[in-house]
């Protein structure tokens, strides 16, 4: 019976006096405090969860349209257009008709190099028989002068020897008639025999003998002497014919170090090498022989030599036509005609198994900037068709049976033989096979469905 009274008495006390009991000790705040960071904790685990489940829904949904992407089938129609296929390819310049023009090689000289005391400068349009390049002479003078002086020298001595031997061809015949007046006297003599003593006729005799023995020994030796001495002018005679073709070529060397044009054109100069760099001659340059250091074209005929790729070939043909323009003037545009296609290739730099062929076009029209050595580039129409039927070229496959792609049909694929034509590497032109709007597969390398 003592709780009604308590809860009425705290019914009828005053409100404002009633309050919260307070804690009865510092242990109990403390233990109730550590309820809140647990649920908030909680939350936290809750929140990381579901983040952590949207994002593997999110990769999933992701690799199932990836997957689906790749299974899908890249299809194309065919289409009615015009094609148009053109080659480019790229060259450089050069005059059709031109002279090189080569440091002298100097007949008989053993010379390294020439120095350039003249040349014309590059672009100069020169007339055949202009002095275009001069090298220094001074060496080759002093030669010339030298070999002069010892062909003279030899001149002198077949001289002098001509002289001694006309002199000793006259004695050598002055002894020969004194020999023959001795004989004749001899044989006067024998004439009076009869009348004098055995040792007069003796001496006689012994005369006689003698002036003949002497006449045929004047008559011998007069022969060898003579073949002695036209050996010696001969050998001397030898030796001054070649000291003349030798002064002969000293003169020439003087002449060759003065080069004139051999033709009306314009001078261009070539790069070479010089004194440890590679450039074009200049005045006081050292030149060895036989360098060709310019050449003289004719700017009036101009052609383009290009490398063509070995699978471009067989696309061309002589008297294609194409448009060419050049690097270093691009507003220039020039007509010109396949001429020339080598049939044999050649490796290039990069591999042995890559060939490229050359071909030349000749350029029709004149342009006072085209010059040689320019780099060009060369447009050929291979192929213009109007209304061709064209598919991607990456549609059609090859092989024993020809060309084929896989045509959709419903909800399948088929395989359906095609003519093919020409091809630009995009887009392939089909002769005969199929019609406008005709779907094909373009990744072929998945096989049909």
């Amino acid at each position: 019976m003592e709780e009604p009274v308590v809860l009425a008495n705290v019914l009828t006390e005053d409100p404002a006096q009633i309050h919260e009991p307070p804690a009865t000790s510092l242990s109990q705040r403390f233990n109730r405090s550590p309820k809140r960071p647990k649920r908030r904790m909680t939350a936290i685990l809750t929140g990381a969860l579901v983040v952590i489940v949207v994002t593997v829904y999110a990769f999933l949904q992701k690799g199932r349209l990836s997957g689906a992407q790749q299974g899908a089938v890249q299809t194309s129609a065919a289409i009615v257009r015009d094609f148009l296929d053109v080659v480019r390819l790229s060259g450089t310049t050069e005059a059709v008709r031109s002279r090189p023009v080569l440091a002298p090689q100097l007949a008989g000289a053993q010379l390294g190099t020439m120095v350039v005391t003249k040349m014309v400068p590059a672009g100069t349009h020169v007339n055949q028989g202009d002095l275009i390049v001069a090298f220094d002479q001074q060496a080759q003078i002093k030669d010339a002068l030298d070999k002069k002086a010892s062909y003279q020298d030899l001149e002198d001595q077949i001289t002098e020897k001509q002289a001694a031997e006309a002199a000793a061809r006259a004695k050598d015949q002055d002894d020969i008639h004194q020999a023959l007046d001795d004989l004749q006297k001899a044989q006067l003599e024998m004439g009076k025999n009869e009348i004098l003593s055995r040792i007069d006729v003796e001496k006689n005799q012994e005369a006689l003998a003698e002036a003949q023995q002497t006449l045929k020994q004047l008559q011998h030796t007069f022969d060898l002497k003579r073949q002695a001495a036209a050996a010696d002018i001969q050998t001397l005679e030898i030796q001054r014919d070649r000291a003349r073709a030798t002064m002969l070529y000293a003169e020439s060397n003087v002449e060759k170090m003065a080069i004139h044009s051999p033709m009306d054109g314009v001078v261009v100069l070539n790069s070479v090498w010089l004194n440890g760099r590679i450039g074009e001659v200049q005045e006081g340059d050292e030149i060895r022989a036989g360098v060709p250091f310019m050449k003289i074209v004719d700017p009036s005929t101009m052609q383009v030599r290009v490398g063509v790729n070995q699978a471009d070939v067989l696309k061309l043909q002589i008297g294609q036509s194409a448009m060419i323009h050049l690097d270093a003037y691009p507003s220039l545009a020039f007509t010109g005609t396949l001429v020339e296609l080598s049939p044999v290739g050649h490796a290039n730099d990069y591999s042995t198994t890559v060939r490229t062929f050359i071909a030349i076009f000749s350029i029709h029209q004149n342009n006072p900037k085209l010059m040689p050595d320019l780099s060009a580039s060369v447009d050929v129409e291979v192929a213009n068709i109007r209304g061709a039927l064209t598919v991607p070229a990456n549609s059609l496959q090859h092989d024993g049976a020809g060309d084929f792609v896989w045509l959709k049909n419903a909800h399948r694929f088929e395989r359906r033989s095609v003519e093919a034509g020409f091809t630009d590497g995009s887009e392939t032109v089909i002769k005969q096979g199929l019609k406008p709007g005709d779907v094909v597969r373009t990744d072929v390398n998945a096989g049909s469905s």
